[in-house]
């Protein structure tokens, strides 16, 4: 559903070193970086559109945390938890350690963290172990 998101960040040095690290666990590249903003995926074009675009773009002010959200796919469980696992590494906070969460469905896989600005972020494997 989702071709691209940004995600405001308050401090781009520290938001770097826990997306670089839990999107890396997820298997995303980072493709580029600029003083005030940085990129991970892939940009659809019109050969192909089936990927996902994430900028971390830094505002210079406070965040605001609220119920905003964002899951990223896992390819497997064991990327969920090494998701999780970067993002405690990095200043991120745990906010719901891996582990089935079946009130969704009997095999999602998911891993929540709380970014260094409070951004609730999530990655979620819907396949069977």
């Amino acid at each position: 559903m989702l071709d691209h998101v940004s995600i405001t960040v308050s401090d781009l040095p520290r938001a770097a070193r826990f997306y670089d690290a839990v999107m890396a666990a997820l298997g995303v590249p980072c493709v580029w970086r600029e003083a005030d903003a940085i990129g991970y995926g892939q940009r659809s074009d019109a050969s192909d559109d089936s990927h996902t675009y994430l900028t971390i773009r830094a505002t210079g002010a406070a965040i605001h945390t609220d119920r905003r959200h964002w899951c990223f796919r896992a390819p497997d469980r064991a990327a969920v938890a090494a998701f999780h696992a970067a993002g405690l590494a990095q200043g991120g906070a745990d906010d719901g350690t891996p582990g089935l969460r079946p009130h969704y469905h009997a095999q999602y896989y998911a891993a929540f963290l709380l970014d260094p600005d409070g951004n609730r972020v999530e990655a979620a494997c819907h396949r069977a172990a």
